[in-house]
């Protein structure tokens, strides 16, 4: 079920969605400051590629002092606008019983989206 899931996500959207967090993510490690952000909306486009089988695991580092701080600058600045876009589109989804397995693997991102360092889709 994973396998053909991934596939009909990257038809109908995960593709677009994956290359956006990855083109994000690499503009902002233009700058030395976006580095970690950006590195962190790579991992992100990574997820969002071929989320069906995977499980988000909280790290060691999630309880860290610098994690903490940019977690919070994350929230602030990106993460709750991807969060909303992610509950977005499980909402619509999930209108219909197709959707549903869809609005899950968006809902399952939205931690991440949130609170991305510290955590990784595995």
């Amino acid at each position: 079920m994973s396998f053909l899931g991934n596939v009909i996500w990257l038809l109908f959207g995960g593709f677009v969605t994956g290359m956006g967090y990855i083109l994000g993510g690499l503009a902002m490690c233009l700058t030395i400051i976006g580095i970690p952000f950006g590195v962190q909306s790579i991992k992100l486009g990574v997820a969002a590629l071929t989320p069906f089988g995977r499980e988000i695991v909280v790290t060691e580092r999630a309880s860290g002092f610098v994690a903490v701080v940019f977690d919070a600058l994350w929230l602030i600045l990106f993460g709750w606008e991807i969060a909303l876009v992610h509950l977005g589109h499980a909402l619509i989804l999930a209108i219909t019983i197709v959707g549903l397995p869809f609005a899950k693997q968006h809902l399952k991102l939205v931690p991440l989206a949130l609170f991305p360092f510290g955590r990784e889709l595995n």
